[in-house]
């Protein structure tokens, strides 16, 4: 089974923002201590570090909802919408956060809450 945690970069200290990315824990280990540098050896691919190239955003901080950046979040806070540089930029000045709560098959970043309620029916 793959460990996923979370990296979430806040665009400065007085800001609510906070733009996460979902990863593999261990290779985001091994690409933060060096697998990103394109040398001799093989470097780590991003596709194998990130879970997907979607970044999400909580403008509440750690408590708030986590819903999918806008091209134009994007754009303000990183000045560009390239998904790759977005990402690298996030991984490499975020903090990884562990949780039991962030993992692959559960974490699709849509609103899970929505369903059906105690009674078995629609809400």
């Amino acid at each position: 089974m793959v460990n996923t945690s979370k990296v979430i970069y806040k665009p400065d200290s007085q800001s609510t923002e906070e733009f996460t990315v979902i990863v593999n824990s261990d290779e985001y280990k091994k690409w933060k201590d060096g697998g990103e540098r394109v040398a001799p050896i093989v470097s780590i691919a991003l596709a194998l570090v990130v879970e997907s190239f979607d970044v999400f955003v909580s403008t509440q901080g750690a408590q708030g909802h986590l819903g999918k950046a806008s091209n134009q979040q994007l754009d303000t806070v990183f000045g560009t919408t390239k998904d790759v540089d977005v990402v690298t930029k996030i991984l490499k000045e975020g903090r990884e956060q562990t949780t039991d709560g962030v993992s692959s098959s559960t974490f699709t970043g849509s609103n899970v809450s929505r369903g059906s309620d105690s009674r078995g029916g629609p809400r």
